[in-house]
């Protein structure tokens, strides 16, 4: 098994903002694993004062390095020389440099000249010298958007996934009107996720929560909220005219039921008892207009 690569990651705080610091971590572990973290700058400058809690939790190792001079960045050769040290010490085999400025231009290559692979990461305003001098440079702001956009993804699964579990429960708990208390489904979808909470979703109120789905409908009696399921009236007569369709290509003799479910799967893909409130095909065309159930066959009513 081939062992995992080692890296070293060198922040540069005064060029780069501390709110990357997670992208940084995620974005190197893609490649190996990290055996040194430092982050430099002046600490006593009130404008790092954001890279001081992101350093304590992450275990990154604060470097503090005084402005000797006016005009000298003494972070950068501060860097400079750590990453020379880690060089000679032979216990890593690449480096993430982390800046937007271009005097690292030269530790790059000197890097690489040495074998080691060198990542580098900054903003989009790295002069381009820097970025083609590592073996591979990220944008921090396409991996913080990627990121974004990678939640965001999650976020519509879960959701769906979520609009699946609400339906089932609607479905088996419902009263004869269909409806159940908006109560009684919170407490069965708590069950369900013993995490769950509206304000991890962006919402104040469970109703307003569940105003997200559009398969819901809502019914206030008194001071109690019922929900129940939308019945599509122009999905249901679609769907009543393909089994009409499909009964009578068979004649009088009817239609099987499990075959006659398949047979509308195939001509509506997008097809589930669940959108209806049903959790058997059986009841739920039982309850359509116009057809009967005989003897495990679907039959066109008369008349």
């Amino acid at each position: 098994m081939e062992q995992e690569k080692r890296y070293a990651v060198l922040i540069d705080a005064d060029n780069v903002a501390a709110k990357y610091t997670k992208y940084i971590l995620d974005e190197v572990s893609n490649y190996g694993i990290v055996t040194y973290k430092r982050v430099y700058g002046d600490w006593t400058r009130p404008n790092l004062a954001g890279w001081k809690s992101m350093a304590l939790d992450n275990a990154i190792t604060p470097v503090q390095q005084y402005s000797y001079t006016t005009g000298k960045n003494a972070t950068d050769s501060a860097m400079i020389i750590d990453a020379m040290d880690i060089l000679y010490s032979d216990n890593v085999d690449g480096f993430c440099i982390v800046s937007s400025d271009s005097d690292f231009t030269r530790l790059a290559i000197r890097l690489r000249e040495s074998g080691k692979h060198v990542i580098g990461m900054g903003e989009k305003k790295t002069p381009k010298p820097f970025s083609t001098a590592c073996n591979a440079f990220k944008y921090l702001e396409i991996i913080a958007e990627e990121d974004i956009q990678s939640s965001a993804e999650n976020e519509k699964v879960a959701m769906k996934e979520m609009e699946s579990d609400i339906i089932r429960i609607v479905s088996e708990n419902a009263n004869l009107q269909e409806e159940i208390n908006i109560g009684e489904l919170g407490s069965r979808l708590q069950g369900r996720y013993p995490d769950f909470d509206v304000r991890n979703y962006g919402y104040s109120k469970f109703s307003q929560f569940l105003k997200y789905f559009d398969c819901l409908s809502f019914r206030q009696v008194g001071s109690s909220i019922l929900v129940s399921l939308k019945n599509d009236t122009s999905d249901l007569d679609r769907i009543s005219e393909v089994l009409a369709s499909i009964v009578r290509s068979n004649g009088s003799k009817g239609y099987n039921l499990g075959e006659l479910k398949k047979q509308l799967c195939t001509k509506v893909p997008d097809f589930s008892l669940k959108t209806y409130g049903y959790s058997k095909f059986s009841r739920f065309v039982e309850n359509l207009p116009g057809f009967r159930i005989k003897n495990n066959n679907v039959l066109i009513s008369e008349g």
